[in-house]
């Protein structure tokens, strides 16, 4: 069967009636769910109460099916409600209107409708990272090193060509190092007449290979690995007990938090170095489990110290907000305009978050932002999203390193889409992070593929690099990127700008 022959099938049978009895009851259902979360709503900042509301009502209408309905619609010439996100419900009244023959009246339609959208989206976006660049392009945020201290001469040129957020990543350097880089920063700022907002990454729970203890003791900085390996994953005061105590057979790998191992399964995967080695869970006792590993795509089959650990099929359940995050957190209120929540999974780590920002804040509060980086999260977001809209301002940021390896790299593509989609109806602005231009950051040149993905980021409010040799050029291929980008796409929706292409065949 070919494809318009598909098409011709589904649309057998549906009349504008049919069509417009289906969406008024989406719309009807749309309002039923405005009234049943009105409690949570109205615990929403003011900033955000028509935001919150359009959120409900997207929800609603991604939980119908209505693909045949679409169709019909973009048949006859009509809005399929494909970029509704940000005005649901006022986008959906405006098709039930033409499918009546008639326009909505003023009375019928939403007080969110595209005009109040676009300035929501606006004003939440600057409050949240500042006036967008006269480009009219995402913000370019760039992670800072302790290297940076000494180099204010490089931050101005990173400044000059369009850095607007600068990161600082608190599970590296001391409390010294970060005001000596905000020190830094702010000379740079004052030298160029560039402004640029801080933003403080909370190093959260440390999930990683504390240490390895190798029956080959020379191997123990550097494990060599292949598929089929059996390794035990323990912790130290497991080892240190009587019943562990003897010979040591297997090669081990020391964890942290030892906690982990209590919430570990039998046949469930566990990901080592953002990825690179995956292997599953054979066995589980007391103090231990055995793991085999399955799969390396890394160059060098070796396995160190401090490296990360995922375990994307396990229920952790370990604190969100480290004693050590508790600690740093009146710096970052004292000198950051925002701070970033890792493995954040629940309100009530919003909560957490926000009760020890309101304990230590004096002048001004750091806006938080949501790093999405477990499957839990995903999940979890339209109930994160109302969470965190209790505050004036605040932000959400795609975290792929983690979420590819939690979710599987091959739903990334989709599952980094519908956050987009989500927080385009709750009118919050979005991170677009990890590895961008990484290549080009690190060697000069750039792959066609991360050249791609770059382009794809324009879809976002901010976009991260990470520190590299190369910074200066990345930020200045990247304004390149999303400067272009930004004449074809807005959010979500394709536009048209001219083309030169059909100028040039037209014309001549």
């Amino acid at each position: 069967m070919t494809t318009n022959t598909i098409r011709k099938t589904t649309l057998h049978g549906l009349t504008h009636a049919k069509v417009a009895r289906r969406l008024a009851a989406i719309a009807r259902e749309m309002k039923k769910s405005e009234r049943k979360f009105s409690p949570l709503l109205a615990e929403l900042h003011d900033h955000f109460k028509h935001s919150g509301t359009n959120l409900i009502h997207y929800l609603v209408l991604r939980n119908n099916e209505i693909r045949e309905i679409q169709e019909y619609l973009h048949h006859i010439g009509l809005s399929s409600l494909t970029n509704s996100e940000s005005h649901t419900l006022s986008q959906l009244q405006h098709v039930l209107g033409w499918l009546n023959a008639k326009s909505p009246s003023a009375k019928k339609t939403t007080p969110c409708n595209f005009q109040e959208a676009s300035r929501l989206q606006l004003l939440h976006a600057e409050e949240l990272l500042g006036a967008f660049p006269s480009q009219d392009r995402p913000h370019i945020m760039v992670t800072f090193s302790a290297e940076l201290m000494q180099d204010r001469k490089l931050i101005e040129e990173m400044l000059r060509e369009g850095m607007t957020v600068a990161r600082i990543n608190c599970a590296h350097d001391t409390l010294e190092d970060w005001a000596k880089m905000i020190n830094a920063l702010k000379k740079a700022i004052a030298k160029t007449g560039k402004s640029c907002k801080i933003y403080m990454d909370l190093a959260g729970p440390k999930i990683r290979i504390k240490s390895i203890r190798a029956v080959k003791k020379v191997e123990s900085l550097e494990l060599p690995v292949k598929e089929g390996k059996e390794l035990i994953i323990s912790h130290a005061g497991a080892l240190e007990s009587k019943k562990h105590k003897g010979k040591q057979k297997k090669d081990i790998l020391l964890i942290e938090p030892k906690e982990l191992l209590d919430m570990v399964k039998e046949g469930e995967h566990i990901f080592f170095d953002d990825g690179k080695f995956e292997a599953r869970v054979t066995k589980v006792l007391p103090g231990h489990v055995t793991v085999k590993i399955v799969r390396i795509s890394a160059k060098n089959h070796f396995l160190q110290p401090e490296r990360g650990i995922n375990l994307p099929d396990s229920e952790i359940t370990i604190p969100t907000l480290t004693e050590e995050d508790k600690q740093n957190i009146p710096f970052i209120c004292e000198h950051a305009d925002m701070v970033g929540y890792s493995f954040v999974n629940s309100p009530a780590d919003i909560e957490l978050l926000r009760e020890e920002i309101e304990k230590n804040a004096r002048a001004r509060k750091p806006s938080i932002i949501l790093k999405i980086e477990r499957l839990t999260a995903v999940q979890n977001l339209p109930s994160l999203l109302i969470n965190g809209m209790k505050d004036e301002a605040m932000g959400v940021m795609i975290a792929r390193g983690d979420l590819a390896v939690e979710i599987g790299f091959e739903r990334l593509s989709e599952i980094q889409e519908e956050i987009l989609w989500i927080c385009e109806a709750a009118h919050v602005p979005v991170i677009w992070a990890t590895q961008v231009l990484e290549t080009l950051n690190k060697t000069g040149y750039a792959t066609r593929s991360e050249i791609t993905d770059a382009a794809m980021s324009s879809r976002a409010e901010c976009v991260m690099l990470n520190k590299g040799k190369y910074i200066v050029k990345t930020i200045e291929t990247l304004v390149d990127i999303l400067t272009r980008q930004q004449g074809h796409v807005n959010k979500k929706r394709y536009i048209m700008r001219p083309l030169g292409i059909a100028k040039n065949f037209i014309e001549d």
